[in-house]
């Protein structure tokens, strides 16, 4: 592509830079993208290329790729509210709970009660373990 007819399409890194540049390829735009100056990239250190990318497009084809891009949601549109999703995937994260204050006393017995239920646990754990070894010592007497 001629340098003078490049147009900015996105930044993007990692698996959205891909993800971009192969839907870009696979519906015939023809695309380039260019390390941002002000990233790095461990690409030597983990074999993956993480730095921040931009992605060009031509003249011709920005309004193409730029309806494809919304299309796979890698663009939100103009006045569209974003709603941001965790990085593995999984559905966005419930509203936070807002909790009461715990009185004192309560918070005091809630700890007492806690520490001995772990302890006791504990004991159950260290206890089963020693009667399961006896057990099986017992087959080799």
């Amino acid at each position: 592509m001629k340098e003078k007819s490049l147009r900015f399409l996105v930044s993007a890194s990692g698996f959205e830079l891909e993800r971009i540049k192969t839907a870009l390829s696979d519906n015939g735009i023809p695309n380039d993208s260019k390390a941002q100056k002000k990233s790095f990239s461990a690409k030597a250190v983990t074999g993956v290329d993480n730095s921040e990318q931009d992605i060009y497009v031509s003249e011709d084809d920005y309004d193409k790729a730029y309806d494809l891009c919304v299309g796979i949601g890698a663009i939100r549109p103009e006045g569209e509210e974003q709603e941001i999703l965790p990085d593995d995937g999984s559905a966005p994260a419930p509203a936070e709970e807002e909790f009461e204050d715990m009185p004192d006393g309560k918070r005091t017995a809630v700890r007492i009660i806690s520490a001995i239920l772990f302890v006791l646990l504990a004991a159950m754990v260290i206890f089963g373990t020693d009667a399961i070894t006896g057990w099986i010592k017992s087959f080799f007497q």
